[in-house]
């Protein structure tokens, strides 16, 4: 239902620390006419967890009047309390949105039975598409294969974004349930690999600042041209992991500000890249000319 190049926009903040909303709105026509096929607003990317009720209201607010239907918005109304992701995706869905990324909930560890209860449970209070989110390495817990394979016999979870790592969890969905459940990258240095055992896109953070670039190799295996995505993929393999010298999205915030697109500001706990990060993220910039 959802493919090809996804990206988790970044919520830009002015001076006062206020949503900046005509540089989001700026951001996304710069996504848009660089070919991207899906706007993602409040993700991890986008700071949804520092950002109130009536902020994540507002940002998926902006998001789908700016892209006024152009290409589909995924918003992220995940939480680590079942009735408030229900409430945030109600909110979405009365605003317009075309689906949900629905983040695993973090901080309290939930079982594997306790994380099937909380998307049964939202599948049946929201009907719109749903997109399992599993990221590990932020949440705690690891939405295990077999769990994911049990979700997708619910019709209207429609795809996992997969940002474990794991390529043998990857195969081992796409095996028992890719006519099931879409798998979605949310790594972006794996796309290519996750994307030829049978992904169909990718939730990517680096196509915040290299839209076209992030578009052409998700392009490139989409046709099987596999050759030619292959060297992409290797080419933009350095600037993949500069979005993760610090924590997301303080580079690519960085890296967009560098770019004279946005603010770098992030909320705390948050803060800006240090001195010497900054200037090896400058050196890599440099070596893909973007500064």
């Amino acid at each position: 239902m959802f493919s090809g190049s996804m990206v988790a926009i970044v919520t830009p903040f002015n001076i006062q620390g206020h949503v900046d909303e005509e540089k989001y709105r700026q951001l996304i026509e710069f996504q848009i006419e660089n070919g991207t096929d899906v706007i993602v607003p409040c993700g991890t990317t986008g700071e949804s967890a520092t950002l109130d009720f009536e902020e994540h209201a507002r940002v998926i607010q902006i998001c789908i009047e700016q892209v006024n239907k152009r290409i589909p918005v995924i918003a992220g109304t995940g939480a680590n309390c079942t009735a408030e992701a229900i409430q945030l995706s109600q909110n979405a869905k009365q605003m317009g949105a075309d689906g949900l990324l629905l983040v695993c909930p973090y901080y309290n560890k939930p079982s594997q039975e306790g994380i099937y209860q909380h998307y049964k449970k939202l599948a049946e209070e929201v009907a719109l598409p749903q997109v399992l989110y599993n990221v590990p390495g932020r949440t705690g817990v690891n939405i295990t294969a077999a769990t994911t394979i049990r979700l997708a016999e619910i019709s209207n979870i429609v795809a996992i974004k997969e940002a474990s790592g794991s390529l043998v969890q990857v195969s081992e969905i796409l095996a028992a349930a890719g006519d099931k459940i879409d798998v979605i990258s949310g790594d972006d240095f794996l796309t290519f690999p996750m994307m030829v055992c049978g992904a169909k896109g990718v939730i990517s953070v680096s196509a915040n600042a290299i839209p076209a670039q992030v578009k052409a190799m998700v392009s490139a295996v989409q046709q099987g041209d596999h050759a030619t995505a292959r060297n992409l993929h290797l080419s933009l393999l350095d600037f993949h992991n500069a979005m993760f010298i610090e924590s997301n999205p303080v580079p690519v915030k960085t890296t967009l500000a560098l770019m004279g697109k946005i603010a770098a500001d992030v909320r705390l706990p948050l803060v800006g890249m240090d001195d010497a990060t900054l200037e090896k993220l400058k050196v890599i910039l440099k070596n893909y000319d973007l500064i």
